[in-house]
């Protein structure tokens, strides 16, 4: 398993690897499975530029014996587990090849021996997988919310406390703090915009106040970031995140001319009300959902667009490559270290055009939030690699307090106004004194 994150060449180096050790007599095929169709184009891409012939399965399978003339064959982690008894049978053209597998953000291949109903991608790829000579697990994220191990991954058992533990244990591991030494990728500052809620009970006249960035109740934390992300008049925490973000953005287009912004959205709804703010503040925006057919090809031309905004909702994180993204507006409930992660790290690729303007290290990009507590917690170690340590149903890590979370013992009260307050900057990452 390879660790590294967005703009480290993960890639390109798998592709690499397959070239060279196919030179070597060790490899003939190979075979990548990844998340989502809007990644394909990458892969293809990626394989043309190094001399690879690469078909996509989705366009061959009914002609299956195109694979005797490619170097490799992409397919959907979804598509394999709707088509596997058809892939299957494709694949046996390569019956006594020496088949490298790769796993594009392995991650997304959990596996259960508990659940034999559960998770479905991991038991496809290990199905589809078994005759292969060497599995590769790519992944920028090596954790999972569910606490679930992986498939392509070496877990390791380690003693902590007394217990047995497994961990998921990469065989490379290169940390964001890195690239951003080397000058690889641009360091992330960020603006989390702190508030006020207030929370009334029905039939009380009485108000609570409870602070954003200060609420560490499980259910009113959630309420708090609900009601933060709602767009209202100008005073409200959404509203002031989504004002800063565009002047931020046009900041930097001064230096930057064709930088970009992203806002990941909760849903399509409240996608469609921010690109509307937006619009009426001047800007050019994109909003580009699930539910539109074209989605694909207007994902992959936002890169060389005139667009100033991305408004998305789930489609801009894992794999989407646009190094024109400085900002990045984070208004959506869900808080997952993964997600977040992901969402974030679309900032941080440097463009090829840039990269003899900018000093190293280079310019930062920037994120705007609500002043979530997880969220601020999440954003202090973006850049530095905790291990990912397995426990039943029980999710540890070295940078984390879940109990600091606890349930309350009572349901919130109902959220009916919101105020912003003052901006809490966190500027990552820190090298240490002696680079």
């Amino acid at each position: 398993m390879i660790h590294a994150g967005p703009g480290a060449g993960k890639t390109l180096g798998a592709l690499l690897s397959f070239k060279k050790m196919k030179e070597e007599g060790r490899l003939s095929r190979f075979l990548v499975f990844c998340h989502r169709t809007s990644i394909m184009s990458q892969w293809n891409k990626t394989a043309k530029s190094i001399g690879l012939n690469l078909k996509e399965w989705e366009l061959i399978q009914d002609q299956p014996e195109l694979l005797k003339e490619a170097d490799g064959c992409l397919i959907t982690y979804q598509g394999a587990g709707q088509k596997i008894r058809i892939l299957n049978q494709g694949l046996s053209i390569w019956v006594g090849e020496k088949i490298l597998s790769i796993a594009d953000e392995a991650h997304h291949l959990g596996v259960n021996p508990d659940e034999p109903e559960g998770p479905v991608w991991g038991k496809t790829f290990l199905e589809l997988t078994k005759a292969c000579r060497l599995r590769m697990g790519l992944t920028g994220t090596p954790f999972r919310a569910d606490n679930l191990a992986f498939c392509a991954a070496r877990r390791i058992q380690i003693q902590a406390e007394g217990e047995i533990f497994e961990q998921i244990s990469p065989d490379l591991c290169v940390e964001p703090r890195q690239l951003i030494k080397e000058g690889d990728v641009r360091p992330l500052e960020f603006r989390f915009q702190d508030g006020w809620v207030e929370h009334s009970q029905p039939g009380k006249p009485d108000i609570d106040i409870s602070p954003l960035s200060k609420e560490h109740r499980e259910a009113w934390r959630a309420r708090n970031l609900r009601r933060a992300i709602r767009l209202s008049d100008t005073s409200s925490i959404a509203s002031q995140l989504l004002i800063k973000s565009s002047r931020q953005l046009k900041k930097i287009r001064l230096q930057h001319s064709n930088a970009a912004g992203l806002v990941i959205a909760r849903n399509i709804e409240h996608a469609k009300a921010i690109a509307h703010m937006l619009r009426e503040d001047g800007d050019v925006v994109e909003l580009i959902h699930s539910q539109d057919k074209d989605s694909r090809e207007r994902l992959a031309a936002f890169q060389s667009s005139k667009a100033h905004w991305l408004v998305s909702v789930d489609m801009c994180s894992e794999g989407f490559d646009a190094p024109r993204i400085r900002v990045v507006a984070y208004l959506t409930t869900v808080v997952t270290r993964s997600r977040f992660l992901q969402g974030i790290t679309r900032a941080v690729r440097m463009a090829s055009d840039r990269t003899d303007l900018e000093p190293v290290p280079r310019h930062p990009s920037y994120v705007f939030a609500p002043a979530d507590p997880l969220l601020m917690s999440y954003a202090k170690g973006w850049s530095i690699t905790s291990p990912y340590l397995i426990k039943g149903n029980q999710i540890i890590t070295t940078s984390e307090n879940p109990s600091k979370f606890s349930q309350s013992p009572q349901l919130p009260m109902e959220a009916i106004n919101d105020a912003a307050g003052k901006v809490i900057n966190v500027k990552t990452a820190e090298l240490p004194f002696f680079l």
